[in-house]
């Protein structure tokens, strides 16, 4: 890993990201365990804004939403176990798809993950 750059350009910036939550929210939207998360007029937009931040880009999702308080902002939302890893294959299979590999891929995977299992807020 590059020390000093961050994951967001590591991966290829605004282009890859735009590209990687465009895919992702296209498998989102028709995944069985998840399309009933998002409302119909969903727009990816604020997913790549927090992404963006996430992985070390500018402070853009910040900027238009206030502090980062992930867990309280998903309450509710009935994220289980089952809807996390669902949440997490779609990411994966759009990692595939984007061509995002190697190092890179295994750190943004590494926070995804964790991040996704600490939103549960309900049992199976």
């Amino acid at each position: 890993m590059n020390k000093g750059i961050s994951l967001y350009e590591q991966m290829g910036g605004e282009s890859k990201l735009r590209e990687l939550v465009n895919i992702f929210y296209n498998k989102v939207k028709v995944h069985h365990s998840l399309s009933h998360l998002f409302p119909e007029d969903f727009k990816p937009d604020k997913q790549f804004l927090f992404l963006t931040e996430f992985l070390g880009g500018p402070a853009i999702y910040s900027e238009a939403f206030g502090q980062k308080k992930l867990k309280s902002k998903h309450l509710h939302f009935p994220v289980t176990k089952e809807s996390a890893d669902a949440w997490l294959d779609c990411m994966r299979e759009s990692m595939d798809e984007v061509n995002l590999h190697g190092a890179i891929r295994k750190e943004i995977w590494s926070k995804l993950e964790i991040t996704a299992y600490q939103m549960i807020n309900q049992p199976e």
